[in-house]
């Protein structure tokens, strides 16, 4: 007998706020990525980290904000403890593996690839290492299509991901490309969804036979990766040049620094010769009062 499945138990609620958690932690781990770019290597690994600990956390707290709204009509669905955290540490250590080689590779081709590869079947893999831990009275299939499908579209978005964290600038560009992401990963799991069966045993079990409900095993777990990501969201909001993505940030990657940045006060030959050679007595300098700074560039106040 075959159990009938309900991907969306609560409506609209669920996969609503599963992409919004996606789209945080992707936005979160692109901005933090960005940022290792243009620190020094004493701070790189460390904005590395929580970019990757960002990215993981949202794919890991979107999967299972999504998966409290599977419900089989049939047979309770509980979780087993220990898959859905090897889920976690998996999801955060091979997108940590990925955001790892752009970061210290660039965005070459071959770099890409390869984190794009590993990015994505790891993120395949929590998905399908949480779907792994479910308990329900019966035995779960899955569609080959539909997992080779989601397996595809994991790859890509990890790809188009770690492309965007090295090569976007600004913060608008930034926040479209993690919608996007939102939008690749969320399809990435209802995907893999849509191709799974149940197929019932004929023993009746009870919730208290299979082991703990959602709601009490994943809303606390849940507590952590969203508290995370609160906190690495205040520490990029305490960096402006983080989230606007402007000054020495969106330089070039040399390091070259932005025209008139450094240059001392101008001096009345200088000005002269841009007003044309005549000044009067008591003319400010052209630019106004503001460009007499004792040499040290606006943007660095």
């Amino acid at each position: 007998m075959q159990g009938t499945i309900d991907g969306f138990n609560y409506g609209a609620v669920t996969p609503v706020v599963a992409y919004v958690m996606a789209c945080l932690g992707g936005a979160l781990g692109l901005r933090c990525t960005i940022r290792s770019l243009r620190t020094s290597s004493r701070w790189k690994p460390g904005w590395l980290a929580m970019g990757a600990a960002s990215i993981g956390s949202g794919i890991w707290t979107m999967h299972f904000v999504a998966m409290m709204g599977f419900h089989v009509q049939e047979t309770p669905v509980t979780y087993d403890l220990g898959r859905t955290v090897l889920s976690l540490v998996v999801a955060i250590v091979v997108v940590g593996a990925g955001v790892y080689i752009v970061g210290y590779r660039g965005a070459t081709g071959p770099a890409l690839a390869s984190a794009g590869l590993i990015t994505g079947l790891g993120v395949a893999a929590m998905h399908y290492i949480g779907m792994g831990g479910i308990r329900v009275n019966g035995r779960i299939e899955y569609d080959p299509v539909s997992v080779a499908l989601s397996l595809v579209i994991a790859v890509a978005a990890a790809t188009a991901a770690l492309w965007a964290a090295v090569s976007v600038r600004g913060f608008l560009p930034s926040l479209g490309a993690s919608l996007i992401m939102g939008v690749a990963v969320t399809g990435m799991h209802y995907m893999g969804m849509h191709g799974i069966a149940v197929h019932l045993h004929t023993i009746d079990v009870t919730q208290a036979d299979l082991g703990r409900s959602p709601s009490s095993l994943l809303l606390p777990m849940l507590i952590g990766p969203v508290v995370f990501l609160l906190l690495a969201g205040v520490v990029v909001m305490f960096d402006p040049l983080l989230v606007l993505g402007e000054g020495e940030w969106s330089a070039p990657a040399g390091g070259a620094p932005a025209a008139g940045a450094g240059r001392g006060p101008a001096s009345p030959a200088s000005s002269a010769s841009s007003s044309g050679g005549r000044t009067r007595p008591g003319q400010a300098p052209p630019g106004g009062p503001s460009s007499w700074n004792d040499g040290r560039d606006e943007r660095t106040w």
